[in-house]
């Protein structure tokens, strides 16, 4: 394809030269009419980004604040922050810098701390993975009375819905998926629901929609079945075992276990060393300690749900709306979900 020049658009709009200009690099000044006519120029003529690039370079076009837990080394979150580089080049063609902001997931302080970081920077975007409902809420609520649009990933919030966009996986299907995953048309006397301890105030709660529609599932297919629930430590080898010590010790006949979130590993090395037959265990995510898990036969299946495509959706999303005032198509965008069994995760 042949370069496209300011020229060559202004031809084929009856635009003036500066008026192209005043568009390509968002100056204002430039009606609503002629400001569409030069974009659908461009998108007839099939721009790349690249191209993109050599009209839009020169001043920057602003920043993208991406704020998640922080991204400890084999962790979910080191997972979706990977999505952030393969996003980072479009922005950059464009002059959109991209910067990560993270987070104690276990911590509202930290993420107050984050958000008022986040606000100093002057943003002219911002991705968002929220695990404390309160404080969320107070952020986005700053972001929006300073005309700033923002993304979510992984979960969101219902009120206010104020998003640009949503990108994750549906939290409430997913749990029921998860115990239809389980049961796989079986009944169970019990289940053991594994869950982390996170902060003192109980203020972060990311799994709950994924817990609500796990315990419809149960209600309506296996009313007689009791929910039975620990809580380990994320950090604490130690005490995970001894809790599940106890708790095989009090209910020695569980045989369906599950957990919400991205660290079923967390169970592994106790059931490698005190193995119990016929257990199924479900968990989420493809974390490399939770394919271990299933390639040794304790963990049954994993939901896996792609959290660094979230991540760099989200900003090519916020890209293509500060740079080019492109609206999503959708607000909601569901991802899908992959079911991994050790006989298929080696070619995932």
């Amino acid at each position: 394809m042949e370069k496209v020049t300011i020229n060559d658009i202004a031809r084929l709009t009856g635009l003036s030269k500066g008026t192209v200009d005043r568009v390509l690099h968002n100056r204002g000044e430039v009606s609503k009419k002629s400001y569409e006519k030069v974009m659908a120029c461009i998108r007839e003529m099939g721009y790349e980004p690249n191209v993109y690039a050599s009209l839009l370079a020169g001043k920057g076009k602003g920043s993208i604040a991406v704020v998640l837990p922080r991204p400890e080394e084999g962790s979910y979150w080191e997972l979706a922050s990977s999505g952030i580089g393969k996003a980072e080049e479009s922005g950059r063609q464009v002059g959109v810098h991209t910067q990560l902001f993270t987070y104690n997931e276990f911590s509202a302080d930290s993420f107050r701390e984050t958000c008022a970081t986040v606000l100093d920077s002057k943003p002219s975007g911002v991705v968002i993975a929220p695990m404390f409902q309160y404080e969320t809420q107070v952020f986005v609520q700053e972001l929006s009375g300073r005309g700033i649009p923002y993304v979510f990933v992984d979960t969101k919030l219902e009120e206010p819905a104020g998003h640009l966009a949503f990108f994750g996986i549906p939290a409430y299907k997913s749990g029921y998926l998860c115990a239809d995953m389980l049961l796989q048309g079986k009944t169970a006397k019990e289940v053991l629901v594994v869950r982390v301890m996170r902060d003192k105030e109980r203020s972060s709660d990311p799994t709950i929609e994924r817990r609500a529609g796990f315990q419809d599932y149960i209600r309506e297919n296996n009313p007689s079945c009791t929910l039975r629930t620990i809580f380990v430590n994320p950090i604490d080898p130690v005490a995970t075992d001894e809790a599940l010590s106890a708790f095989f010790t009090d209910f020695p006949d569980v045989r369906h276990v599950v957990m919400f979130n991205s660290r079923i590993h967390l169970i592994v090395p106790y059931l490698e060393r005190n193995p119990r037959t016929g257990m199924r265990i479900v968990g989420f995510d493809n974390l490399p300690a939770n394919i271990a898990g299933l390639q040794k036969g304790i963990v049954t299946m994993l939901i896996a749900q792609h959290p660094e495509q979230q991540v760099q959706d989200a900003i090519s999303t916020l890209i293509d709306y500060i740079v080019f005032h492109r609206k999503p198509a959708r607000t909601e965008n569901h991802m899908h979900m992959d079911l991994l069994t050790r006989y298929n995760v080696e070619d995932y």
